[in-house]
């Protein structure tokens, strides 16, 4: 099944479900003959697109929003924060081409900060599915919430074998290890996994968790992971502020944690647009990369290894 085919279904399942654009049909451009009166394209017009969507909202409907990650988030965001959040109605946001996703697109087309502007809206809750898979196993329940959502679109094709059990608020754990821990959501799961592996023929044991929703967040595993483990890596592509080094910043500060994180995030720069493969390498956010970085960082902290063949 695809996302489009998804959301076909749940829309014939329950009119309740409109589902809107503003000119952004990529994932969806077999809908309007599918479901009729239920499709509503506003054009290229992000700030009519949300505040139709609350007068629907507000008459019972569930709108499904679709715009690029970038424009959405940032062009609309008074009035998401005002019109959705404050009144705290069940819209949900669909970010395309959210982080690396955007590839060869330039900097006014990078979502990078999308994750921390939308997570200081109360109310809002937010999903990164690493693939289509992990996005279509938490999607039903995540459009039925009754919550704003920002949801980071995702249709690669899948690394690992998703635990088909989604529950807001808990993550994915795909290996368990008492060394290190990766955390990562979205895009950059494939590259955590690669990494993992290079860094369990390593003779590092490493915990690999795939966070699923930022907000709410699996709290009580990241706490866990954190005591259980010598170190916290935390990977995304994102802005170093605002996103998952600065919730696990929030996080290990309120329960007074002093441990060791290291930080792989695009540090106070846009990406150089390329495709996904050159972009990857020339940022320095293959797996590999990463492993190298963190198998430094590893060592420096602890001096119980020497980087063998990596390097």
């Amino acid at each position: 099944m695809t996302y489009e085919i998804f959301l076909k279904n749940l829309v014939k399942l329950d009119s309740r479900f409109i589902v809107i654009t503003a000119e952004n049909r990529a994932a969806i451009r077999n809908l309007p003959e599918e479901i009729g009166e239920n499709f509503i394209d506003t054009g290229i017009t992000e700030q009519t697109m949300i505040g139709m969507a609350c007068g629907l909202a507000l008459r019972g409907r569930i709108p499904v929003c679709h715009a690029l990650a970038s424009f959405l988030t940032m062009r609309a965001y008074e009035f998401i924060r005002t019109d959705v959040g404050i009144a705290g109605l069940p819209v949900k946001l669909v970010g395309y081409v959210p982080g690396f996703l955007s590839e060869a697109n330039g900097p006014t087309h990078q979502a990078i900060e999308d994750i921390s502007l939308m997570r200081v809206i109360p109310g809002m809750k937010i999903f990164c599915p690493s693939d289509e898979e992990d996005m279509l196993i938490g999607l039903e329940k995540v459009l039925t919430s009754s919550s704003p959502y920002y949801i980071r679109f995702n249709n690669l094709k899948p690394v690992v074998k998703h635990n088909t059990n989604f529950t807001e608020g808990k993550a994915e754990v795909i290996s368990w290890g008492s060394d290190i821990t990766v955390l990562t959501y979205g895009t950059l799961l494939r590259q955590a996994y690669e990494a993992m592996i290079i860094l369990e023929s390593e003779g590092l044991s490493v915990r690999l968790i795939n966070l699923r929703t930022l907000k709410p967040i699996d709290e009580e595993l990241i706490i866990s992971s954190a005591e259980e483990t010598k170190l916290i890596v935390s990977i995304e592509d994102h802005f170093l502020s605002g996103g998952l080094y600065s919730i696990l910043g929030e996080m290990f500060l309120r329960h007074r944690l002093n441990i060791d994180v290291l930080p792989i995030a695009l540090k106070g720069k846009w990406f150089k647009p390329l495709l996904i493969r050159e972009l990857l390498e020339y940022e320095k956010f293959t797996g590999r990369d990463m492993a190298i970085n963190i198998l430094k960082f590893y060592q420096n902290c602890f001096d119980e290894i020497k980087i063998r063949s990596m390097i």
